[in-house]
């Protein structure tokens, strides 16, 4: 296809795409920060703060802080690095309205479909409304935890989209060990199970944090010295709702609990990892084009970094770099993976 033949609106798109979908790395990794320094609540009421557009307004008149949280000390640095994060995530609002619109202007030219372009218009309208949930609802760990998957479905949306756009107006070519493309079905199921492996994962890797449960296990690989730990509280680990007005900052589980989830967690990351190994090895085997082999082989690096992240998170106790990065990884495994399947199913 010649660059002529490209839709006027691809080329527009493919950018905002881009921008779109690093712009939501920084609002996810933001989102851990807040998370990670018990931001979540630095500004009490949602969409302002206190009342006003910045911290700095609510400063200079103080009297606000006390009508919004009575009896609640206000923290500036808490208060800045949760409005920093809403800002960039009102900013990737923006995108994703600006990718609609050019969506249905150009939609007789179908640079994307206009059902895709709603969809991510959606989820991030609920991702905005699960935000103020979040804060109504005092960093509510269920709600912490939607929040987070709706973030990682915007990016992978995000990525998705990049990922179709950015090969437009290119030819593909057959390739010549086409022969191998039967034996990629394996690596194609192996690849999907795969990142719906790792999406669980991550999701109850919110629930670990979510719940104060992180530093529960100081030690490695065993858990507080112990292949399988004494007394560990399943029932009251993973009790999704315990109503409302519980201010969930700092946690108000009891250490077994605590154990509980943090163990199951790393049983959790032991099957997510043979999963994606599992993907990765067989598209690197049945590879039918490069493409296909860098995506198994970004897939299993990906895994690997997040792995390294984890052991030094841990050795390290648990330094808020290395659990933001965690985060990081978290997100870049889960796109090395939709890179994966986005490969496979061009081959």
């Amino acid at each position: 296809m010649s660059q002529s033949t490209i839709p006027s609106g691809a080329v527009a798109l493919r950018r905002l795409a881009l921008i779109g979908m690093l712009l939501c790395l920084v609002v996810v990794v933001l989102g851990a920060w807040v998370r990670l320094t018990d931001a979540g609540l630095g500004c009490p009421d949602w969409p302002g703060c206190y009342g006003h557009v910045t911290p700095a307004g609510a400063e200079r008149n103080e009297g606000k802080i006390e009508s919004y949280s009575p009896g609640w000390e206000y923290d500036s640095g808490k208060a800045w690095r949760e409005m920093i994060h809403r800002y960039a995530a009102t900013t990737l609002g923006f995108v994703i309205v600006l990718i609609t619109a050019i969506a249905i202007a150009y939609r007789r030219e179908r640079p994307v479909g206009l059902p895709f372009a709603l969809s991510l218009l959606t989820v991030v309208l609920l991702q905005g409304a699960l935000g103020a949930f979040t804060v109504w609802w005092l960093v509510k760990p269920l709600v912490v935890v939607l929040h987070l998957v709706g973030g990682l479905t915007t990016l992978s949306l995000l990525t998705w989209l990049w990922l179709s756009m950015r090969r437009v107006g290119r030819v593909v070519v057959p390739a010549a060990a086409a022969t191998k493309i039967s034996a990629l079905d394996g690596a194609r199921k192996a690849a999907v199970a795969a990142t719906v492996i790792v999406a669980f994962q991550i999701m109850l890797g919110g629930w670990t944090s979510s719940n104060y449960a992180a530093v529960a296990c100081p030690d490695l690989p065993t858990c507080q010295t112990e292949w399988w730990p004494d007394g560990m509280d399943f029932d009251e680990a993973f009790v999704l709702w315990r109503g409302l007005d519980i201010n969930y900052t700092g946690g108000v589980l009891e250490h077994p609990a605590r154990v509980a989830i943090h163990f199951t967690h790393r049983l959790g990351a032991i099957i997510a990892s043979l999963a994606v190994l599992l993907a990765g090895w067989l598209a690197i085997r049945n590879a039918p084009t490069t493409l296909v082999r860098r995506g198994g082989q970004w897939a299993i690096a990906a895994l690997g970094l997040q792995l390294l992240i984890a052991v030094f998170m841990i050795l390290k106790a648990f330094p808020l770099p290395l659990a933001a990065g965690h985060n990081a990884g978290a997100a870049l495994l889960i796109m090395a993976l939709l890179l994966l399947n986005r490969r496979l199913r061009e081959a």
